[in-house]
C-alpha cells in the first residue's frame, strides 16, 4: 500500500519534461509545473519566436513569465524523496536511445538530449519514446497528429503566421498556411499538401522512368562503345599485321631484287674480267714471240758479212705473222647501272611516301564513334537551326519564293546577276549557312510527275561551272545526295548509286548531320521519325545544304520551332 502511495504521489510531482522528481520546481501562469531548468531550456529555445508556451497545454504568454520556486512543491518533493529511500532500492529505469549522427533529438529532455521517435505537428516539438508517452496521456481525448521524428518542424511552419504549411499553392509554386491562403494567396490555384505531394510524387515517378530509360539507352551506348572499341582493336592488330605481312614481303622482294643486281653484276664483272684475261694472256704470248723473233733478227742481223750463206739460211727461218694494228682499251663502268638503281630508290621513296600519306587520310576516317539514336523528333529539333539560300548560287532556271525558302524549276530564264558561285547549267542551289557540330533541318518536297527532286549536303569547293556530270550533286567526292520522287528512291555519292526502298519516304524529310563523327541521316518525317538512310564518313570542310530540281518538282525549306 505505500509503494502504491509514493507512485501515485510521484506521478504528481514528476516534470512532463525530464520525468523524473521536480528539481526546483517553478510553477507557471497556466498552472503546470517543471523544473526550473527544465522550462528554462525550453523557453530558451523559443526565444526566436518572442512566443513562450507550455510544453503541455500549449497555451502561449508574452513576455517570457518570470519564475519563481513553489515552496510547498519543493518540500513535498524532498518528503518523496525521503520516502522513496526508506522505501528499498528503484526500479532500474527502462533503456534508453542516445541521439547518434542523423538523429532527430527529442525537445523535451534535459540535459542528454534521448533520439525523439515522433514529432508532434500541433505541439511543434519530437519526442523519445519516454515522453512521447506522456505527450499522448496528456492529449488522449485530443489526439495529435504525429508523424515519424523528424528535425525539419520549423520549415513545416509558415514563418509568417506561425501555422503548420498545409496548402500548395500553385499559382506562386509555394507552400502556404491556411491564413496565407485567405490573404494574399486568395483565389489562386492551391490544393492541398497531401494532393500535390501526390502530383509532385507522379511527376518524379514519370520523370525517373524517363531518366531510367535515357540511363538504360546510354547504357547501351556504352556497351555499344565498349564493343566497338574491341573491335576496333581487333581490326587495329589486324591491319598492322597485315601491313607488317605486306611490308616484310616487299622488303624481302626489295632484299631479293638487291640481291639478283648484286649477283648480275658479280657475273658481269667475271665475264668481263676473264674476257679481259684472256686477251691479256694472248697479247702476253704475241709479245713473246715477237719478243724472240726480235732476238732471232738481231742476232743475224750482226753475222759476218764472210757467213753470208748463215743468214740466208736464217731470213728462211724466221717469219713474221702478228698485227700492227694499235689497241684501244674501251673501259665501260657502271655509273648508268648505279644511276638507274638511283632511279629506282627515288621512285619506290615517292611511291612509299605517297602511299603513306593516303593509308593516313584513311586511316584518320576509320574512328569508334557512338552515334546518338534519337527515338523522338523533338530530341532532333534540339539542333535545328533556319538555313536560307546562297542567292548568288541559284542556277537562272530555278524559281524563288516565300521569302527566298521555296524554289521549283522554271521553264523560263530568270536572269540572275552574273557570279562566279553561280551554277550555270544544272538546276542546283546551294545554302548560305555552313554545317558543323550537329545540325538538323527538314524539307517539304513535291512532285507531279515521276521526277523528283535531290536533298544534298556539299562541301562550297564543289565546281558550279560546266555541262559534265561530275558537277551535279552526289556524283563527285564532294556532296552526298537522296534522290525522291513518288516511285523511286536512291542515294548519290561518288557517282554511285545506292538503290532505297520508296515506301518509308514521306513529304517532309529530316536532314541530320553530326559533323564531328562523320555522320549524315535522312529521316522521312511524319507522326514517327523514319530513318531512310544513313551514311558514316570524315568529313574534312564544312557542309552545305543543296538542292537540284527537276521538271515539276519543288521544295521549300521549312521553320521549326525548337
Amino acid at each position: 500500500m505505500a509503494e502504491a502511495s509514493i507512485s501515485w504521489a510521484e506521478d504528481q510531482f514528476t516534470c512532463p519534461v525530464c520525468l523524473d522528481l521536480l528539481k526546483d520546481p517553478v510553477t507557471i501562469p497556466c498552472g503546470h509545473s517543471y523544473c526550473m531548468r527544465c522550462i528554462t531550456d525550453c523557453w530558451d529555445q523559443e526565444d526566436w519566436k518572442t512566443l513562450y508556451s507550455c510544453p503541455q497545454c500549449r497555451k502561449t504568454f508574452t513576455p517570457r513569465p518570470v519564475l519563481g520556486k513553489n515552496v510547498v512543491f519543493a518540500e513535498m518533493v524532498e518528503k518523496l524523496k525521503t520516502m522513496r529511500l526508506q522505501s528499498g532500492p528503484v526500479p532500474a529505469a527502462p533503456a534508453v536511445h542516445h541521439t547518434g549522427s542523423g538523429d532527430v533529438q527529442c525537445d523535451s529532455c534535459t540535459g542528454i538530449k534521448q533520439k525523439a521517435v515522433k514529432s508532434c505537428l500541433e505541439c511543434r516539438s519530437s519526442y523519445c519514446q519516454n515522453h512521447l508517452e506522456q505527450h499522448e496521456n496528456l492529449f488522449r481525448g485530443n489526439r495529435h497528429n504525429l508523424m515519424d521524428a523528424t528535425g525539419r518542424l520549423r520549415e513545416m511552419m509558415c514563418p509568417r503566421h506561425d501555422k503548420l504549411l498545409e496548402i500548395y499553392c500553385r499559382t506562386d509554386q509555394r507552400c502556404i498556411c491556411m491564413l496565407c491562403l485567405v490573404e494574399e494567396h486568395k483565389n489562386h490555384d492551391a490544393v492541398s499538401i497531401a494532393e500535390a505531394s501526390k502530383e509532385k510524387k507522379r511527376y518524379f515517378k514519370e520523370t525517373q522512368i524517363k531518366i531510367q530509360k535515357i540511363i538504360q539507352q546510354k547504357e547501351k551506348g556504352v556497351q555499344k562503345l565498349r564493343e566497338a572499341v574491341v573491335s576496333y582493336k581487333r581490326s587495329a592488330q589486324t591491319a598492322v599485321e597485315d601491313s607488317e605481312r605486306i611490308f616484310s614481303e616487299l622488303i624481302r622482294s626489295i632484299e631479293k631484287r638487291r640481291s639478283e643486281a648484286k649477283q648480275l653484276f658479280r657475273d658481269q664483272e667475271r665475264a668481263a674480267v676473264k674476257q679481259a684475261e684472256e686477251q691479256l694472256e694472248r697479247l702476253k704470248k704475241e709479245i713473246n714471240d715477237l719478243k724472240k723473233k726480235d732476238a732471232e733478227l738481231k742476232q743475224l742481223s750482226e753475222t759476218q758479212d764472210h757467213d753470208v750463206v748463215h743468214v740466208f739460211q736464217g731470213l728462211q727461218s724466221v717469219s713474221f705473222s702478228g698485227s700492227t694494228d694499235n689497241f684501244a682499251v674501251t673501259n665501260h663502268s657502271f655509273d648508268a647501272v648505279v644511276k638507274s638503281v638511283c632511279e629506282l630508290r627515288d621512285a619506290l621513296q615517292r611511291l612509299s611516301r605517297e602511299t603513306v600519306e593516303k593509308l593516313s587520310a584513311e586511316v584518320k576516317i576509320v574512328q569508334v564513334v557512338l552515334t546518338p539514336d534519337y527515338q523522338t523528333r523533338g530530341e532532333f529539333l534540339r539542333y535545328s537551326r533556319l538555313l536560307t539560300v546562297d542567292l548568288n548560287s541559284v542556277n537562272d532556271f530555278l524559281r524563288l519564293s516565300e521569302g527566298n525558302t521555296a524554289m521549283t524549276l522554271s521553264n523560263t530564264h530568270q536572269y540572275y546577276p552574273a557570279h562566279p558561285d553561280r551554277f550555270n547549267n544544272w538546276s542546283l542551289a546551294l545554302c548560305r549557312e555552313s554545317v558543323t557540330g550537329r545540325c538538323y533541318w527538314e524539307v517539304e518536297w513535291t512532285s507531279r510527275g515521276t521526277s523528283g527532286v535531290d536533298l544534298a549536303v556539299a562541301y562550297k569547293s564543289i565546281k558550279r561551272k560546266g555541262i559534265g556530270v561530275e558537277i551535279d550533286a552526289g556524283r563527285n567526292d564532294q556532296s552526298w545526295r537522296l534522290y525522291c520522287s513518288p516511285d523511286y528512291c536512291s542515294f548519290w555519292h561518288k557517282n554511285m548509286e545506292t538503290v532505297l526502298p520508296v515506301a518509308n519516304i514521306s513529304s517532309r524529310v529530316g536532314v541530320y548531320v553530326d559533323h564531328s563523327a562523320g555522320t549524315l541521316s535522312f529521316y522521312s518525317v511524319s507522326d514517327t521519325m523514319s530513318l531512310i538512310h544513313r551514311v558514316q564518313t570524315a568529313f574534312t570542310q564544312p557542309l552545305y545544304a543543296l538542292f537540284g530540281l527537276y521538271k515539276d518538282s519543288s521544295v521549300k525549306l521549312c521553320r521549326l520551332n525548337h
